[in-house]
């Protein structure tokens, strides 16, 4: 079995992250690093644009020269094997083709994209252009993780506000580009936190195309970074995993306690980060004692 085939179990995933930078360490590949390493992969990053911001909000944004960006990317790859990637902030269409043009040259057996689009405010963080190339690159990824305003910008279609809605529009998305979806309930006004697997060519265990993992939602203020946190522990955990129903199960579970504990870490006077290393911090209780 070829050691990069995502059902080859490996001990330790080797995962490249492609994002953006928070200095605060919440978010983009600083959070990407963690979850990988907290999922048991060995964790690699690739960086798309510097980003100054922090726990309460974004003050600006540097992107290097795409030249640098494809650059990285070759540097890793022509010397690490990568069992997964996850990709998060592209800035622009520019970058978004140039990571495209090396996903077509490299082929990873395991690409995670979480299409960074659309504000929690609810604004537009990509020009027209730029959505159009996101749309192009989806068909490059195995699974893509969008919030509920995102999966409409990917269907081109207004948002929802029900759950069944929203599994009918993860559905057409998934037929669309041949990628299977993770479908995610947090934006929901009814309070709950469901998750649902779609995929409508049917390729999920036993020929499933839905599998749906019920969640209670949180009450903290400790959710920055989620998203990035959650498409890299994905990233990290398929190819330990025999399917991806699976990893979503594991990742939600190491999410839930992440985001339990992470008010404890008293980071930031706004939204603060999610505890990444709870569950190992807590098997350490004691050791010096």
């Amino acid at each position: 079995m070829h050691p990069t085939d995502p059902t080859d179990h490996r001990q330790t995933p080797r995962v490249l992250s492609i994002a953006g930078t928070d200095p605060t360490g919440g978010a983009g590949i600083q959070a990407d690093l963690k979850s990988i390493a907290a999922n048991g992969g060995y964790g690699m990053a690739v960086v798309t644009a510097l980003v100054a911001q922090n726990t309460m909000g974004v003050r600006s944004v540097h992107i290097p020269p795409v030249e640098f960006l494809t650059e990285q990317l070759d540097s890793v790859s022509d010397d690490v094997e990568i069992d997964a990637v996850k990709i998060g902030m592209l800035a622009n269409s520019t970058i978004i083709e140039a990571v495209a043009d090396w996903l077509r040259r490299q082929r990873p057996p395991v690409v995670v994209l979480d299409p960074v689009m659309v504000a929690t405010s609810g604004d537009r963080l990509l020009d027209e252009r730029a959505v159009d190339a996101i749309r192009n690159l989806v068909r490059h990824a195995d699974l893509v993780t969008p919030n509920i305003p995102e999966l409409a910008v990917l269907a081109d279609e207004p948002a929802v506000s029900r759950w069944d809605d929203v599994l009918e529009q993860a559905h057409r998305v998934s037929a669309t580009y041949g990628v299977t979806v993770l479908a995610k309930g947090g934006h929901l006004a009814d309070g709950s936190a469901s998750d649902a697997l779609v995929d409508a060519g049917g390729r999920l265990s036993g020929g499933r195309d839905l599998f749906e993992f019920p969640g209670e939602r949180i009450e903290t203020t400790n959710t920055h970074g989620t998203g990035c946190s959650l498409s890299s522990a994905l990233a990290t955990l398929r190819p330990q995993a025999p399917g991806w129903e699976h990893a979503v199960d594991r990742a939600k579970r190491w999410l839930t306690e992440s985001i339990t504990h992470g008010a404890a870490l008293r980071v930031g006077h706004g939204n603060g980060p999610i505890s990444h290393f709870a569950g190992l911090w807590a098997g350490q209780d004691g050791a010096w004692s």
